[in-house]
């Protein structure tokens, strides 16, 4: 639902999707603590992971007492996606007790991941559907924001270009993980078919962020998978990397795609780097931020007036400091950095060939949309503010399920 959710209000339906999507979320929080009455496991809650998630999510919660906040009511609206929904965290570690149950979610990862890419095809060559133009003929800033250079951005069945082009990468890379498993040949076949499908479907987003995650994503697996053959192919890529980032061409979508490699050359990337040499003084002397909601569109709405509103954030990094401080940023840059570390370490522990790859998946898309919430703010938004958590979930539930494979084998063994 996550990922339909502005697809289905861009069709005009009335109807308050965002509430009832929290109110699902706040149904399966509710539910999985019902659940441990008649199923108790509360291992859900040990580890490093578990540990810095419920720091965070106190500490977020704790921010309503920010004496520095201008508005408690922008924290009323902006704790949901800041704090509630990493909640979700534990209920996909309690959930998610098979590996039949992980081949279901990536299937309708990947389906999903295939409609939007040919919405996108058709966006691009055939042109947008009625109730997709009036949503772009709605509001003139969103003009000026997804009509660049005379050519449209295109964001299939996402909120924005933004969304849609991470959302492209990380299937990407799902799908050169899934290829090192044990799958007979038309699986694999199939999946460097979608590689090619979702790559090209990106580059129609125009958004420069995600040019730059596909090459770190595919740096970090060479190094996990290191290999002659994983070697061999990365020269490959390298080196048709390079061709696309130098030859000169007038293509727009070509041309915007080398620009994410020389930003110093770029306007808007100099803007950027302006904004937050105008901030560093404030984050440095406020430890914990102007308080949620301060900045950006929240900001604007219940404290106009303030300095925080009027400086665009320009990324959920940059954004995490301005609204809660160098402390909140050093606290959810730890969890990020536990998130990976397991999913590396994990990858190495785990035996079985399948959830191993999965494991690998996983650890891949956390490490790229991490790097791409620099830029943007990928971390605050449906579906991804989903996926981060349920990618961190999967990391831990493999390693467990393969655990239980491997004490299942041995005690048929004994």
């Amino acid at each position: 639902m996550a990922n339909l959710l502005f697809f289905i209000l861009r069709l005009g339906v009335e109807f308050p999707l965002g509430t009832l999507l929290d109110g699902l979320q706040y149904l399966l929080i509710l539910g999985f603590f019902i659940g441990q009455r008649s199923r108790p496991d509360w291992s859900v809650f040990k580890g490093p992971v578990s540990t810095m998630v419920l720091v965070w999510v106190s500490f977020n919660i704790l921010q309503v007492l920010n004496p520095v906040a201008d508005s408690r009511l922008a924290w009323v609206y902006t704790v949901r996606s800041a704090a509630i929904v990493v909640l979700m965290y534990f209920v996909f570690k309690y959930q998610i007790r098979t590996v039949q149950f992980i081949r279901v979610i990536l299937k309708i990862w990947l389906f999903i991941s295939v409609w939007a890419a040919l919405l996108a095809y058709k966006q691009e060559y055939i042109g947008f559907a009625a109730s997709e133009q009036a949503y772009l003929d709605s509001d003139p800033s969103i003009g000026s924001l997804l009509f660049i250079d005379g050519h449209w951005r295109k964001y299939a069945l996402f909120a924005d270009p933004v969304i849609f082009s991470y959302n492209m990468v990380i299937a990407s890379l799902i799908c050169v993980a899934l290829l090192t498993g044990p799958l007979v040949l038309w699986k694999k076949i199939s999946l460097v078919g979608m590689i090619f499908l979702f790559i090209s479907a990106m580059l129609f987003s125009g958004t420069r962020g995600a040019y730059v995650l596909l090459p770190a994503g595919l740096a970090l697996f060479a190094i996990l998978k290191f290999n002659r053959i994983i070697l061999f192919f990365s020269l490959i890529a390298g080196f048709c990397m390079a061709v696309l980032i130098m030859i000169p061409t007038s293509n727009p979508t070509l041309y915007r795609f080398q620009t994410a490699f020389r930003p110093t050359n770029d306007a808007s990337f100099n803007l950027r780097a302006q904004n937050q040499k105008k901030i560093q003084p404030f984050i440095q002397s406020h430890p914990i931020g102007g308080g949620l909601g301060a900045a950006g569109s929240w900001g604007k709405r219940f404290s106009p007036d303030s300095f925080l509103a009027n400086i665009p954030p320009d990324g959920g990094y940059v954004r995490v400091a301005m609204e809660t401080g160098w402390v909140g940023l050093l606290l959810l840059c730890t969890l990020i950095f536990l998130i990976i570390r397991a999913g590396i370490i994990n990858f190495y522990r785990i035996k079985n060939p399948e959830l191993k790859t999965y494991c690998l998946a996983m650890t891949l898309s956390v490490f790229v949309l991490n790097i791409g919430n620099y830029p943007q703010e990928a971390l605050v938004q449906f579906p991804l503010n989903i996926y981060i958590y349920l990618m961190a979930a999967l990391i831990d539930v493999t390693y467990t399920l393969d655990q239980k494979q491997r004490a299942a084998t041995a005690k048929a063994l004994s």
